[in-house]
């Protein structure tokens, strides 16, 4: 739906407009994203390139429909960037995450409460981990820095729990890319400061880390060796496959997709050589 919320914008005045935002809130209304109410002054204004919807919902006591234009366009071109950037990747999901993620979702971004820990986390490191990311990711970075303003950063709902360590809760965040209240799946960017341990854990349903800056360092399993991987190796789980990422010298920022039970946290795994990697800058 972001073509049609696009097309909603389109400015007021401009030669065929009228007829365009017309059309675009009837998509809107087919898909359930307006009420009839609204879908009526739109083919009123239809008529009439230069008259402005806006006043004529508030008159009738109707809110407008989706985001201002300022609003929604980084959001929707960073979505949009995101995806492309995940489907061209190659991993064992390639096919469960190309029908989970569609080209355009009922909402760009959902409208939470950003924190002010992870948002001081973001406003520290996201720069820095936006500049690290490859030359061959040029779109994807401008893409993130356009909608920075718009981004309402939280901590991840995976590592809210304390078993996670104080140091990962002030050291992360997350930025979702895909709204609304269904939470059977998340999508959006994690930022993890630079020497943070995420512990051994295990999530419920499979999840993609796409990192867009690296090294770090990996293993999946608490007896099992650490890994380096350089961005943009992806690192797909199969639901209840054990994790254990440590950032290295450069912010860790992902794309990070969880297929199920989105607002739950992850299971912790104990291990014993938490204590000894935390104090580890290797990487």
């Amino acid at each position: 739906m972001i073509d049609a919320f696009e097309h909603l914008a389109c400015p007021i005045g401009q030669a065929g407009s009228g007829r365009v935002r017309y059309g675009a809130a009837m998509a809107l209304w087919r898909d359930g994203q307006i009420s009839e109410a609204q879908l009526e002054v739109y083919r009123i204004a239809a008529a009439h390139d230069g008259r402005d919807p806006a006043p004529m919902l508030a008159e009738r006591g109707l809110p407008t429909p989706g985001w201002k234009a300022a609003e929604l366009l980084p959001l929707a071109r960073l979505y949009r960037a995101a995806r492309v950037h995940l489907l061209a990747l190659d991993h064992p999901g390639a096919a469960e995450l190309r029908a989970a993620l569609p080209l355009a979702p009922r909402r760009a971004a959902p409208p939470v409460a950003e924190d002010a820990a992870a948002q001081a986390v973001a406003a520290q490191w996201l720069d820095a981990a936006r500049h690290a990311m490859a030359l061959a990711q040029t779109v994807l970075s401008d893409a993130i820095a356009t909608a920075a303003p718009q981004l309402r950063w939280t901590h991840h709902p995976a590592f809210t729990g304390q078993d996670f360590g104080a140091q990962l809760a002030a050291n992360h965040a997350y930025a979702p890319l895909v709204g609304g209240d269904d939470k059977a799946s998340a999508f959006g960017l994690l930022l993890i400061a630079p020497g943070q341990l995420l512990r051994d854990h295990r999530h419920l349903g499979a999840t993609l880390y796409a990192p867009l800056t690296g090294p770090q360092r990996w293993r999946f399993g608490p007896a099992r060796n650490l890994t380096t991987k350089a961005a943009p190796s992806p690192v797909w789980l199969a639901p209840d496959r054990p994790l254990l990422a440590q950032t290295g010298r450069v912010p860790f920022l992902a794309l990070i997709y969880r297929a199920q039970a989105a607002d739950l946290p992850a299971r912790i795994i104990p291990a014993a050589d938490w204590a000894d990697l935390e104090q580890d800058q290797h990487v």
